[in-house]
């Protein structure tokens, strides 16, 4: 069989409609381990009221039953396979395009539900950090079936203007960056939302259930900063990869376009976030909120921006 450009453009569609399919698996298998260490915190809290009162919410966190624990391992087997899709959906659109595959927002999102994909499994490599499965493969999801309906292009050739090398520079980092971001928003908001718990101090409330399912605050803290701490030098690598190429393309290094006065916005809020968590009094959830303005900076950066305001960068191919 000869594989020619139309061959891996069909391949490219059907091993991201595959991985799809078994992100929504995943997404099942974790919703459902999620759910079994829900009610194992709702029993355990029920069978010994006097001892969670002495324990605190620091400490009273249920073992799943073994069938939440298989479920949860279904879903990162069927993570890792839905990855491996995603990845060969990405590198067939390359060879179909002829270029790197991340000249247009369909093939951006491939390639960010790609990092987002890689870094939440590294992370779970290191971190007790399988209660982030069913958010990162809910956000993996949505990008990608946003990708085959709304933002889907037959694989071309390049706008003018992103024919440069700079595109595998400048895109490569912004991709990285934004898939590790990813992991560190998740990893904030749920300890906003286990904080909220162990400032109560007891798993008792109904409302605390899901949140006495997670790993600590500190935990969560850290794999957050983590995050943060390595993202947000790619980023700013990014940015001024952005400024050479601006220069190269449209001979000034800087010009308040939408896109790059949002992801100046971007790094603002995220060296804000840096900057209060080593400050005293800032640290935390005070921080997190920065960190949090920064991931919604960097969405409406790459969505907003491309679809719904015109300036130089507007090539999104939609």
């Amino acid at each position: 069989m000869i594989f020619d450009e139309q061959t891996f453009a069909q391949l490219s569609n059907g091993l991201v409609y595959s991985a799809i399919a078994v992100y929504a698996l995943a997404l099942l298998a974790y919703a459902a381990e999620t759910a079994g260490q829900v009610a194992g915190a709702t029993t355990l809290v029920a069978d010994s009221p006097a001892r969670s009162r002495l324990a605190g919410a620091t400490t009273m966190v249920a073992a799943p039953p073994s069938r939440s624990r298989r479920l949860g391992a279904v879903g990162t087997s069927l993570t890792v396979l839905a990855f491996l899709l995603n990845l060969g959906g990405v590198i067939t659109r390359g060879l179909a395009a002829g270029r790197v595959p991340w000249g247009n927002m369909y093939e951006f999102v491939l390639v960010c539900a790609l990092a987002a994909g890689a870094a939440y499994l590294a992370f779970l490599s290191r971190r007790p950090v399988r209660a982030f499965g069913v958010w990162i493969v809910a956000i993996v999801l949505l990008a990608l079936g946003l990708a085959v309906t709304v933002l889907y292009t037959p694989a071309g050739d390049l706008v003018p203007v992103l024919d440069s090398y700079w595109l595998v520079i400048h895109v490569a980092a912004a991709i990285t960056a934004g898939g590790v971001f990813t992991v560190g928003a998740i990893a904030t908001g749920l300890f906003l939302v286990r904080h909220r718990l162990e400032r109560r101090g007891t798993t008792q409330a109904p409302k605390g259930r899901y949140a006495a399912t997670l790993p600590t605050t500190r935990t969560l803290e850290q794999v957050a900063h983590t995050a943060h701490i390595f993202a947000f030098p790619i980023w700013t690598f990014a940015v001024i990869a952005g400024a050479i190429w601006a220069e190269n393309s449209w001979g000034r290094y800087w010009g308040w376009d939408p896109k790059e006065t949002w992801a100046f916005i971007t790094w603002v809020c995220y060296a804000a976030h840096l900057h209060a968590q080593a400050t005293a009094g800032w640290r935390g959830v005070r921080a997190s909120w920065f960190a949090l303005a920064g991931y919604a900076a960097f969405l409406f950066n790459f969505f907003g921006v491309n679809l719904w305001i015109t300036g130089l960068h507007s090539y999104a191919g939609v």
